[in-house]
Order: C-alpha cells, then sequence, then structure tokens
C-alpha cells in the first residue's frame, strides 16, 4: 500500500535528494513486509482477514492523526460538502483493500498476492484516469497495461509448484485484483482531495474511517485465544510497515520529489516476492517468474510515461 496519496511536495535539493531516495526505500521494503507479516499471523493464531485488517487500520490510526495534528492542526478535519463525502469513501476503499488483500494472502500466499495486488493498482488507475478524468493516454502507458495483463494472466496460470492448489491461486488472485481496485479507487480520490488537504489528513481520516467501517465485522471474529506472538505480529503490522512506514515515504517525498515514487513501485514488490520465496518456499515457477517480471516491468514503464509526462508540462510551463 503506497505511492497515491498526492502531496505537497517541495522541489528538491541535491544535498538532501539521496536522504529522501533512502526515505521512500526504506517504507517500501517495509510495505513489502505485510503480507509476510500477516501469513506468520495466520499460522499462529485463528484469526480472519477482516480482524487482521481491522487491527491494521485502527492501530495505525492514532499515530498518524496525532502526526496530522502537529502537522496541520485542526486543518486534519477540514472536510465539508462533496469533499466529506470523498474523504468518506476514501476509508470506504481503505477498508476494501485491507479485507481483499489479507483474504488474498490466506487463499493463495504472499507472492502472488502481492504482485497482483501492487502491480495491476497502477494500471487500473492508469485506465480509470483515461476514462474519468480524460488523461491521455501515452503509448508507454499503453504498452504497461498490456505487459501487466500478459503478466497477471501468467501468475494466475502457474503451476501448482507455487505453493497453492489451482483454484486457490485462482480464488487469491481474484482476491488480489479486487484490493487493486479498491486501492486504484483509493488513489482517485485521493487525487481529487490533494491540492486542498496534507496527504496526512488523507491518510489519517481514511484509515480511521476504514477501521470503523470494519468494525463490526471484525467484533465477531475476534479469536478467543491470542498468543503473544500473534499480538507481537498484529503490532508490527499497523505500526512499522503502516503508520511508520507511511511517515518515512512521505518525508521521503518532501526531500525527493515524485519521481522517486517508482523506487517504492518496484521494491514493494520485490521485497515482498524475495521474503516469500525464502520464508515459505512460494516458488513461482519458470511461466510464473516471467509473469512476475512483465508485472514489475509493466510498473517500471508506467512510472517512466509519468515522469515523463510531469516534466514534459514542467518544460511547457516555461
Amino acid at each position: 500500500m503506497s505511492k497515491s496519496v498526492g502531496a505537497q511536495i517541495d522541489k528538491p535539493s541535491p544535498p538532501t535528494a539521496v536522504r529522501g531516495v533512502l526515505l521512500v526505500a526504506a517504507a517500501a521494503v517495509l510495505w513489502g513486509t505485510v503480507g509476510v507479516a500477516s501469513k506468520f499471523l495466520y499460522g499462529t493464531a485463528d484469526v480472519s482477514p477482516v480482524f487482521v485488517g481491522f487491527m491494521r487500520l485502527a492501530l495505525a490510526a492514532p499515530p498518524l492523526f496525532a502526526l496530522s495534528l502537529f502537522r496541520v492542526g485542526r486543518r486534519t478535519f477540514a472536510f465539508a460538502g462533496l469533499e466529506l463525502g470523498a474523504i468518506l469513501l476514501v476509508g470506504a476503499t481503505m477498508a476494501l483493500y485491507q479485507l481483499f488483500y489479507f483474504t488474498a494472502v490466506e487463499a493463495t500466499g504472499v507472492a502472488i498476492a502481492t504482485l497482483v495486488t501492487i502491480c495491476t493498482a497502477p494500471l487500473i488507475v492508469a485506465l480509470l484516469a483515461g476514462a474519468i478524468l480524460g488523461e491521455h493516454l501515452a503509448p508507454l502507458v499503453i504498452g504497461a497495461l498490456l505487459m501487466g495483463v500478459i503478466g497477471t494472466a501468467m501468475l494466475v496460470g502457474v503451476p501448482s509448484d507455487a505453493g497453492a492448489e489451482r483454484d486457490a491461486i485462482i480464488a487469491g488472485s481474484t482476491w488480489a485484483l479486487g484490493s487493486a481496485f479498491s486501492y486504484a479507487a483509493f488513489t482517485m480520490l485521493s487525487r481529487i482531495l490533494a491540492p486542498r488537504h496534507h496527504p496526512f489528513s488523507l491518510i489519517a481520516i481514511g484509515f480511521g474511517v476504514g477501521a470503523l467501517l470494519l468494525l463490526p465485522f471484525a467484533a465477531s471474529r475476534v479469536p478467543e485465544t491470542m498468543p503473544i506472538q500473534s499480538l507481537c505480529l498484529l503490532l508490527y503490522i499497523g505500526l512499522v510497515p503502516t503508520a511508520m512506514a507511511y511517515m518515512l515515504f512521505f518525508s521521503g517525498m518532501k526531500h525527493a520529489g515524485a519521481t522517486v515514487a517508482s523506487i517504492a513501485s518496484l521494491m514493494e514488490p520485490l521485497t515482498a516476492t524475495t521474503l516469500a520465496w525464502s520464508l515459505f518456499d512460494e516458488y513461482l515457477g519458470a511461466v510464473g517468474l516471467f509473469g512476475a517480471a512483465l508485472l514489475i516491468g509493466a510498473m517500471a514503464l508506467l512510472a517512466r510515461g509519468s515522469v515523463m509526462s510531469r516534466s514534459g508540462s514542467d518544460q511547457r510551463r516555461k
């Protein structure tokens, strides 16, 4: 979960750019551990995806609210009219993202769930931006979309050595696509709200609303017993690769600029896939690996197209 919330980001100076890149890279690596931690959690306690999703948002929201109040004060809550409806939808998309993603991890493992979710989300955003906002689909974007479709199809069709049966892979990939669509909707709504609101406000309120929406469903699925290891994993998921990672990400974006978002885009699925491979023996096989490479390549192509588009806009303004 990353890269989407627009920010009021200053143009970086060369001495601080490296620091920004390192902060964004650290955030991306942390995001890449969410699926791995949740799979360990499923092995230590009888928890449901909706409970994990609720706890992630509920634990991350308070420190993000505190930081937003410190940064922008009461403007954290400055939503009215249509904007109020939009921020409530941001929370709804966050709730759906958690539910779909953690269900995908439970069904098919970390590698496929993360690759399909993280790598297809920006492609869906590009399609939605063209259809809803009228943004022109450049040749690079069209190429990225084609690569993404082919890569996803190859991942879904990987053999059973991926660590899951074929039906589970298809089911998990479907859940992952649901999380990708949810995150894409979150991104589009954030783009609309970003010019008037600080990114910490959007994240804090989005997480808070999402947690409240999941609360009725999570309350009926609280496990009877929770080992200390499971509690530690829940705390880790909510505080480290969520609250802390977003703090690192936005701090990095302030120093390095928007172009380094491509680093986060690539390192998150790479981290998750590498950890899943080494810790859980989630081997994708030759076809699956090629599909994963196509998906990550599609993200890189899309990021390059985005950077070129911004550069062209800057040149025209000059």
